[in-house]
């Protein structure tokens, strides 16, 4: 089954054991303003899951009263403030954008970049994802991590599959929980 944003949000909030608190303060450190009633929302599981387009955002009005989907631009601006709030608000350099430019540009990448901003988030070596892989039993070489590590469009980019994801977000679970 497909992972989709609010599962990744329920997984990165579990595996690192974040607080309804934390969570609103870094979607507000990313420029998105929520309640912790909205987080709360946005941890649920959504019940009809092939209902939506995953391709565009197209669905990203389709909610219900106890739902809030979490669209490719809501899950970047929680990971860029979750950033922010673990190593600090850095001053951008001259003629350097404000926000960081928007990475996510379809459903196929989000777990590319999921892995890169946890990566910089959490301060991890190569070696460090390759470890969290392994204690969730995967293994992966140094060259396909470095492949998933690139920016897309690079000629040895490759697209990170739910697999990847899935056991880097149990690895995190496994050594950030005990």
């Amino acid at each position: 089954m497909m992972m989709d944003n609010n599962d990744i949000l329920i997984r990165v909030r579990y595996a690192l054991d974040i607080k309804n608190n934390d969570m609103v303060e870094m979607f507000k450190l990313g420029g998105v303003d929520v309640t912790k009633d909205d987080v709360l929302k946005i941890l649920t599981k959504s019940k009809d899951k092939d209902d939506y387009d995953y391709d565009e955002d197209a669905g990203a009005d389709v909610e219900n009263e106890d739902h809030i989907r979490c669209d490719n631009f809501m899950l970047e601006s929680f990971l860029n403030g979750f950033i922010t709030f673990n190593r600090g608000q850095q001053d951008p350099k001259p003629g350097q954008p404000q926000r960081p430019e928007m990475t996510i540009k379809n459903h196929a990448n989000v777990n590319n970049v999921v892995l890169k901003k946890l990566k910089i988030a959490l301060a991890l070596t190569s070696e460090d994802i390759q470890d969290i892989l392994a204690e969730a039993g995967v293994s992966i070489t140094k060259s396909e991590l470095g492949a998933l590590l690139r920016k897309e469009g690079h000629k040895n980019y490759k697209e990170c599959g739910d697999k990847y994801a899935r056991n880097f977000l149990k690895g995190l679970a496994i050594r950030y929980r005990n």
